[in-house]
């Protein structure tokens, strides 16, 4: 007989003065909304198609003179100075990476806006969008990227880099950072079709060479955007990460997709402190984060909402968050699972119901919520989930939330 799951704390509603999805503009090249399903109207009449393979990179229509290569990728180097004598970086040896194995990987720069339907298999390689020092306050400085049945791996640095492209927030503070943004007009967009693959590493911090050793690279992520950026579906992508899996430096909006994330570290992170916000408005998001020493399977270092979609995530059991943020995680809508540490209660502004359980022992048996006449309202089988299954762990705490759940109701868990 499996062990009984003990309620810690009992269901309630956490309401307030949640807000509905905001308004999205069905312009060209913004966010819509359609039949419950969040979908990219490109601004762009045509498409420049970019077919990887490692024995040549064929470009061909709208903007082909807009994508170049070069092997003069970033990249942690094998040293712990400059030749000043200045420290080098952060990194220790295991972020090291020898001139060799970088110039091993093939660059494929997209310089302009567009945009740019990538397919085919890159072994040693790396996507990278600069569209100038000056793009993050051009608002036509928008890059489409579409991956179309693509497989990009690189080894010393993140696979998919956006560097340079349109801040559609760039007023953003710490004094007027809130919940609710709006990333239509962002100049990052990955939009998924068929079934991609990416498997990226990262860049440890490196300093300027100067005397006060201000930072000159760090980059996280698998995919690692320095603006904010959207992901829109309907396709699937599997990310495999050294460290992080999908990261920004501003804000992240989830627009859909079916996404699976296998980070060493967090599975996603947003990191401008006190300011970033990641929104889940729709798409299907497993994350297995933590799977090196730490890592929670979604860290905002400013809010976290969920709106739409399921989200199930799975952080380091030892230490880490399912779900994670500094300022505010709120669930107005969707399903979702999160397994680690509940460090961080949901926002009582909420429009949705969360449970949070904490299991007398590390647990991976089926977690199955009854109402009080013993009706089953919520079952999810760790050991049967296509994603779980491959890494089998065990936890002592979940949040759980499902339109389901309603606020006069009882709820208990069931052996």
């Amino acid at each position: 007989m499996k062990k009984l799951l003990y309620l810690i704390l009992c269901a309630t509603l956490l309401c307030g003065c949640a807000d509905q999805v905001p308004a999205l503009t069905t312009e060209p090249g913004f966010i819509s909304q359609q039949s419950g399903e969040i979908a990219y109207n490109s601004r762009f009449d045509g498409q420049t198609r970019i077919e990887l393979s490692d024995s040549g990179i064929r470009v061909s229509g709208e903007a082909e003179d807009a994508v170049t290569l070069s092997h003069d990728i970033i990249y942690y180097e094998d040293r712990d100075t400059y030749e000043s004598g200045r420290p080098y970086g952060e990194g220790g040896n295991r972020d090291k990476h020898t001139a060799a194995e970088a110039a091993a990987h093939t660059v494929v720069n997209i310089t302009e806006p567009g945009a740019y339907l990538v397919t085919g298999k890159l072994s040693a390689g790396q996507i990278r969008i600069d569209l100038g020092d000056d793009a993050c306050d051009d608002p036509n400085a928008v890059v489409e990227l579409i991956l179309e049945d693509a497989d990009i791996t690189c080894t010393v640095a993140p696979a998919i880099l956006f560097l340079n492209v349109y801040e559609c927030d760039g007023d953003s503070s710490k004094d007027t950072a809130k919940p609710d943004v709006d990333t239509a007009s962002a100049g990052a967009n990955l939009i998924l079709r068929g079934e991609n693959t990416v498997s990226g590493s990262y860049v440890a911090k490196i300093y300027k060479d100067k005397k006060k050793e201000k930072k000159l690279w760090k980059q996280d992520a698998a995919i690692y955007s320095y603006m904010s950026m959207n992901v829109f579906g309907p396709g699937k992508l599997t990310v495999f990460a050294e460290n992080e899996g999908l990261d920004t430096e501003l804000h992240l909006t989830v627009c859909g997709g079916d996404i699976a994330i296998y980070a060493q570290n967090d599975g996603i992170n947003t990191n401008e402190d006190g300011v970033s916000v990641t929104t889940i408005l729709d798409g299907n998001l497993h994350i297995l984060a933590g799977l090196g020493e730490e890592g929670d399977g979604i860290d905002s270092n400013g809010f976290l909402v969920i709106r739409g979609g399921t989200v199930v995530c799975a952080a380091n059991p030892a230490s880490d968050a399912g779900v994670d943020s500094d300022m505010g995680t709120f669930i107005h809508g969707g399903t979702v699972i999160a397994f680690g540490v509940a460090e961080n209660p949901i926002d009582p502004n909420s429009a949705q119901i969360a449970l949070n359980f904490r299991f007398p022992q590390p647990t991976a048996d089926t977690i199955k919520i009854v109402d009080e006449n013993g009706a089953s309202v919520f079952v999810f089988d760790l050991a049967a989930d296509e994603h779980f299954s491959q890494h089998p762990r065990r936890y002592t705490e979940a949040v759980i939330s499902c339109p389901d759940f309603r606020a006069d109701q009882t709820y208990l868990p069931a052996s």
